[in-house]
């Protein structure tokens, strides 16, 4: 029996130096199976940057099971391909708890305790349809990370399976029937986030890959630069183990104090919200794509 499914998506994650193979190793001891959906550049599904060929030759074990997909170009509203490359994924799943994690992302050994724990809870009690974890985003390097209201602190990464959950919009977060937010418990546990965290001419070529998954092909960029902003400070835990070789060859050794601190009057805004939750707990105006209980 099938109790807890693993499953992703990725493009060209070879080519944009996302640490997938870390991410999926990282969720691999919570999972009897793990579903990879590999997107592709033709409808034949013959080209891709190798990801396929890599994944395929570290996760070869029957636990994982592969999909190709092809990446329509002309889905770039609000990036909705990667909602759907994500439902791919769900929909191939057969465990009666699905545990999601982007390519980008990470879970920490420290937490399996807790996530099993939710898992058995999420099996005794029907009404809980999701788990809500935090965020740790890293901004620049593996050193420092990123904590203001402009960036969310916490979403939804583990969701019940047949009840109609679905992912939404760019993928962010999921909804049950496309348009009802899950009812969901709040875990002791985190998402390590290193979308932020590579070097610059990686950055580059993923937020040129994004601007055009929602704004399309023509669309244009200015140069990617790493800016000091505000929300920056410094990391003091540590990191997932399956992260280490990759942090080894990925860090990025900007010195953010050294900047200068970029002034936006938006700052301002932030500074005031940003002193209440930390005074409070409480986040002012926080969006959110689910319900706790």
């Amino acid at each position: 029996m099938t109790d807890v499914s693993g499953f992703t998506f990725i493009k060209n994650g070879l080519t944009l130096g996302y640490p997938i193979l870390e991410s999926v190793k990282s969720i691999e001891p919570l999972c009897d199976e793990i579903i990879i959906n590999v997107g592709f550049d033709d409808k034949e599904l013959t080209k891709d940057d190798g990801t396929w060929d890599f994944l395929n030759s570290h996760f070869s074990h029957s636990k994982f099971k592969f999909l190709k997909s092809y990446w329509d170009p002309s889905l770039t509203k609000q990036g909705l391909i990667l909602s759907q490359q994500t439902n791919i994924a769900l929909e191939a799943c057969r465990g009666k708890i699905c545990q999601y994690i982007q390519g980008d992302e990470a879970i920490h050994e420290k937490d399996f305790p807790a996530i099993h724990d939710a898992y058995i809870e999420m099996m005794r009690n029907p009404n809980i349809e999701g788990l809500v974890f935090k965020y740790t985003h890293f901004y620049g390097n593996v050193d420092i990370v990123k904590h203001t209201r402009n960036i969310y602190r916490r979403e939804v990464r583990t969701v019940r399976n047949d009840i109609g959950v679905v992912s939404h919009l760019d993928a962010q977060g999921f909804k049950k029937n496309g348009t009802d937010k899950l009812n969901c418990i709040q875990i002791p546990a985190s998402i390590y986030h290193y979308g932020w965290a590579r070097q610059e001419q990686l950055m580059a070529k993923k937020t040129e890959a994004f601007e055009k998954l929602y704004h399309g092909q023509d669309h244009q960029i200015e140069e990617y630069k790493y800016d000091r902003i505000w929300g920056l400070k410094k990391f003091s835990g540590t990191h997932p183990r399956v992260m280490e070789e990759w942090i080894s060859k990925n860090r990025n050794e900007i010195d953010f104090w050294s900047l200068p601190m970029r002034f936006e009057w938006k700052n301002i805004g932030l500074a005031i919200s940003d002193a209440v939750e930390s005074a409070t707990g409480y986040r002012m105006g926080e969006y959110k794509n689910y319900r706790l209980i």
